[in-house]
């Protein structure tokens, strides 16, 4: 739970959004677990606009909030704690770097002061005993060297993992573990990205928004590890049936998202098709009895970038694509251009 939220908090107020939290999750009829009461309190205090925008996105859809969505929002929305470990092993890394450093600017101020000690008595000093004073201090430079390199050596080591380890971090906090596609973190920055990139140069962009076809029936029917089997077969197939500059992402629940830059509507549709089609092909077993599950269907819905339009139209417009595809007998794939005659009729 994001403790930040109660600290700016008195505990009036924080029992009020507390109550409304409750109220909401019993609305929706959500599991009164920790993780979910923490993601509807952060709703309600508004303490995340992509959170809340999300949210929101999921109630004006009537999307129900059922096991997979209310997890896809818990790994997507609730992580810090594997942040703020790597945190103190960063402070404790610096820690260690400089103390390294003092140590080698005091062993080197140490040696500088021994051999001008030296050189002071030069002149008054026995050779012999004068050569063997230097050769200890050579003795002694090298050994603290020595130590010094393998401490350096240990570090950088360990600064190497680290690096890993947040770039693997980095790409956890950026992937839906049940699909292996990007999540909707990863998407917004990338449909950022080439919403600016097409009003740079006037290229297109395209999105695809598909949504498998009853679904919940199957998670009724077979249970969600069966709806979970299902997910990943038609996430493989989009991800495998995309360009390869193109870029995939679970939406949530049971919708995929696709972004193709330099895609022309017609061009995108295609696409969409080929996904379509392929998926409908599938077939699928229950691994534990051998048993043919229904046909796995998808529906499609395809739009195309307007220059100066926000990224939230854009996708708002594929949604609508992609239910007036449901709504014309599902297994298809519908534009917005399909709106514009379905409007103009």
């Amino acid at each position: 739970m994001a403790l930040g939220i109660f600290d700016s908090l008195d505990l009036d107020y924080a029992g009020s959004l507390a109550r409304q939290a409750m109220d909401l999750m019993s609305q929706h009829r959500i599991p009164p677990s920790p993780d979910n009461f923490s993601i509807w309190f952060q709703y309600v205090a508004r303490s995340s606009t992509e959170l809340n925008r999300t949210i929101d996105v999921l109630i004006g859809n009537g999307k129900t909030f059922d096991d997979v969505i209310n997890r896809d929002l818990v790994r997507t929305y609730l992580i810090g704690g594997q942040q703020a470990n790597l945190s103190d092993k960063i402070r404790g890394l610096v820690s260690s770097a400089k103390e390294l450093l003092a140590s080698a600017i005091d062993d080197q101020n140490t040696q500088i002061k021994t051999l001008q000690d030296v050189s002071t008595q030069a002149e008054i000093a026995d050779p012999k005993a004068l050569i063997g004073s230097l050769l200890d201090e050579l003795l002694k430079a090298t050994s603290r060297a020595k130590n010094l390199e393998i401490g350096f050596d240990k570090t950088s080591q360990e600064l190497d993992e680290l690096r890993e380890t947040l770039a693997q971090s980095d790409r956890s906090a950026k992937t839906d573990p049940l699909t292996g596609l990007a999540n909707r973190r990863a998407l917004d920055e990338v449909l950022y990205a080439a919403q600016i990139k097409a009003m740079e140069t006037g290229g297109a962009l395209s999105v695809l928004l598909v949504d498998i076809d009853y679904f919940k029936q199957f998670n009724d029917t077979y249970g969600h590890q069966v709806g979970d089997q299902v997910l990943r077969l038609t996430a493989g197939v989009f991800r495998d049936l995309l360009r390869e500059a193109d870029f995939a992402a679970r939406y949530g629940g049971e919708e995929l998202i696709g972004v193709l830059e330099g895609a022309e509507l017609k061009t995108a549709r295609d696409v969409a098709e080929r996904i379509r089609a392929t998926v409908s092909e599938r077939k699928m077993r229950k691994r534990s009895t051998g048993e043919e599950l229904g046909a796995i269907t998808v529906s499609i819905g395809v739009a195309e970038f307007q220059p100066g339009e926000s990224i939230g139209d854009l996708v708002e417009r594929a949604d609508r694509a992609l239910y007036q595809a449901k709504r014309s007998g599902r297994n298809r794939t519908a534009t917005e251009l399909d709106l514009e005659d379905d409007l103009a009729a």
